[in-house]
């Protein structure tokens, strides 16, 4: 009973270490750069830069290999891209024309759409929607949901790690502090502030929508061997698709059907939960097919 209680919260260990370090090491990057950047930037990004190098001691300490965290080789890890974009393509398009046709989503008419334009924001959103996912699938669905497997059966390590995954997201402080009046300690104020706000009940819809979105890619990553590929091309066409959507379009949020999304980003809301739950079940049935047809 105790490993239900001490396992999950290893990695919150390892966050709150992660965060700490950050917030030291933004103290003597600011002393060094100035006030270029808000402090909290560079604490956010040292932050995610110190947990994607806490991968290689974990992989190391829980004796895991590269095959075990969920990559396959070359040739099918580039196929696995090519069918988990399209996989994330068709679970979400779905959405966005929900959001068209209720005119929750309204295209912007105050920019002049060329068709050179349109690429240009294609190919930029997504390349950042692929270094996105780079950073965010080896952590979530490789090193922490196998790391939690190898202690706790699989149900609890989905759900575990998409209960990080969601609330991650909202691990963010909005004070700004004037640069002259930083100090070694300040990061640590900013660190307080942006756990405190994950109690923020505003959070509740888009932390059930993204907890929901860890969980539909945890279940494909542990019912598919090695498919660390599917989860990151899935991963990478959503965060495109996100981004375009708010490239494209204006949110109403004084339309009658608002509450399907919430002001996360315009997309991810309830309707969101609803249908990837959806996509869940559809998703289990066609697994157990598969394997039916394979016992046969």
């Amino acid at each position: 009973m105790m490993r239900y209680l001490i396992y999950p919260l290893v990695p919150f260990l390892v966050l709150l270490t992660a965060v700490s370090l950050a917030c030291i090491l933004a103290y003597f990057v600011m002393l060094g750069i100035g006030d270029h950047f808000p402090l909290r930037k560079i604490i956010s990004k040292s932050s995610q830069i110190l947990l994607v190098l806490s991968i290689f001691p974990a992989m190391k300490i829980l004796n895991i290999n590269r095959t075990q965290l969920g990559f396959a080789e070359k040739p099918l890890f580039l196929k696995q891209l090519l069918q988990g974009f399209v996989l994330g393509f068709f679970t979400l398009i779905p959405v966005f024309i929900v959001l068209y046709v209720l005119k929750i989503n309204v295209i912007d008419d105050a920019q002049q759409w060329t068709a050179s334009l349109v690429a240009k924001k294609m190919l930029i959103a997504l390349f950042f929607a692929l270094i996105i996912s780079l950073i965010e699938e080896p952590l979530f669905r490789g090193i922490l949901i196998t790391g939690l497997n190898k202690k706790l059966p699989v149900i609890a390590a989905i759900l575990i790690s998409s209960i990080y995954y969601a609330g991650l997201h909202f691990l963010d402080s909005h004070i700004e502090i004037p640069y002259q009046n930083i100090t070694w300690f300040s990061g640590f104020t900013l660190m307080s502030d942006a756990f405190t706000g994950l109690l923020n009940p505003e959070f509740v819809s888009t932390f059930l929508a993204l907890f929901m979105v860890g969980i539909f890619l945890a279940g494909v990553r542990t019912q598919i061997k090695s498919s660390l590929g599917l989860c990151i091309g899935c991963h990478t066409c959503w965060v495109w698709q996100i981004k375009m959507s708010k490239s494209l379009f204006n949110t109403d949020f004084n339309s009658p059907y608002a509450f399907l999304v919430s002001h996360y980003d315009g997309v991810i809301g309830p309707l969101v939960t609803g249908w990837l739950m959806l996509a869940l079940v559809f998703f289990w049935l066609f697994r157990k097919k598969m394997l039916l047809n394979t016992d046969r």
